[in-house]
């Protein structure tokens, strides 16, 4: 029995090399694959080069094209002008604002001039000349971080911990963002401050919002009036503290303040400060009052607007940057040849794919 001792020791070293060949195998597989890919994606560059290269005459051709067409357009299509005004939303009206938008919009694709006209209050002449409104939020991503970091002030520290700045964004719309900058295209440069103040004031004439800003308002002036009371009463509270101490301060003997004064005069000076603190706080709060009070006196408020005539806009927009119109189709037109040339490219290998 002692010889048959060392086999299963034997098996456990055979098992062992099995299982680091299998590994070895596998790390072997794993790197062609990538080398593969590697190989691949340089090969596909490549190749890119050499087309680019063949062709460079016809992407040439091709932007030249597109600067003349440009160019011609330019100076022969109807000047578009732009009016803009940036609006700050004291309430949550942004859907109902966006909701708008797309209503008009939507007018002005069917041609329902006369529905137009008569929404915004306007003459026909003008809703013909409207090619379209657009409406976008007004913030940068520094103020996104700050927007976010005041949000996560809101929560629980066990909530806050879980949430992400990209899931806080992602839910985000563009219309919970409280600046917005409102456009307007027409082939006109008119006067377009009517329209915007009739656009704000079909939310000024929503019930909803005016109920909401009602209970603000009156919900504020209560506090308001909390408040000053409270500050009126700190105010004699001190008036009074303050006779308490100068008459007990002419009553006292000089003896009796010798021994006394020590310890009174510390515990008085606590007491005045406490009675400064709470009446700075009372009015910390009057100010904040006053200011939401301030706030909440418009649902929305304009704050800057181009408003007496429109900018010429000869831009064009393509992936969502704006571009010079020249620019634009040279960009167009090469693209459009690349991908021409690449579907020749592709119908002819698989001919001589099926010629094989």
């Amino acid at each position: 029995m002692s010889k048959d001792l060392p086999q299963p020791q034997q098996s456990e070293e055979v098992d062992l090399g099995q299982l680091f060949k299998m590994i070895g195998n596998a790390f072997d597989r794993f790197f062609r694959f990538i080398g593969g890919i590697l190989n691949s994606i340089f090969l596909a560059f490549v190749w890119f080069v050499f087309f680019i290269k063949k062709n460079i005459l016809k992407f040439f051709i091709a932007g030249i094209i597109g600067i003349a067409i440009g160019f011609l357009l330019e100076k022969t299509s109807e000047p578009v002008y732009k009016s803009y005004a940036t609006i700050k939303q004291n309430y949550s009206t942004g859907e109902n604002l966006y909701n708008s938008i797309n209503y008009y919009n939507s007018l002005i694709a069917q041609k329902d001039i006369s529905t137009l006209k008569n929404t915004l209050n306007i003459e026909v002449e003008e809703a013909a000349s409207i090619l379209g409104f657009d409406i976008s939020p007004v913030i940068n991503d520094n103020q996104r971080l700050q927007y976010f970091d005041a949000y996560l002030k809101t929560l629980d520290t066990a909530v806050a911990s879980k949430i992400t700045y990209k899931d806080y964004t992602e839910n985000l719309k563009d219309y919970d963002y409280e600046y917005q900058q409102i456009a307007i295209e027409s082939t006109v440069r008119n006067n377009f401050k009517k329209v915007f103040d009739n656009i704000i004031e079909s939310i000024y004439t929503n019930e909803f919002f005016e109920r909401e800003q009602k209970k603000d308002i009156i919900e504020l002036k209560n506090e308001e009036s909390i408040l000053l009371e409270a500050l009126s009463q700190s105010d004699s509270l001190q008036s009074t503290y303050k006779r308490v101490l100068e008459k007990g301060l002419d009553n006292n003997t000089a003896s009796q303040t010798s021994i006394m004064i020590e310890g009174s005069t510390q515990i008085d000076k606590t007491k005045e400060l406490d009675l400064f603190k709470s009446d700075l706080e009372l009015r910390k709060q009057l100010v904040r009052n006053r200011r939401n009070q301030a706030d909440k006196e418009f649902i929305i408020d304009v704050i800057s607007s181009k408003q007496e005539s429109g900018v010429l806009d000869k831009s064009k927009t393509l992936f969502g940057k704006k571009m010079n119109p020249k620019l634009y189709y040279v960009f167009c037109l090469v693209l459009l040849t690349l991908v021409v040339l690449l579907c020749l490219d592709f119908i002819k290998f698989l001919e001589k794919y099926k010629k094989h």
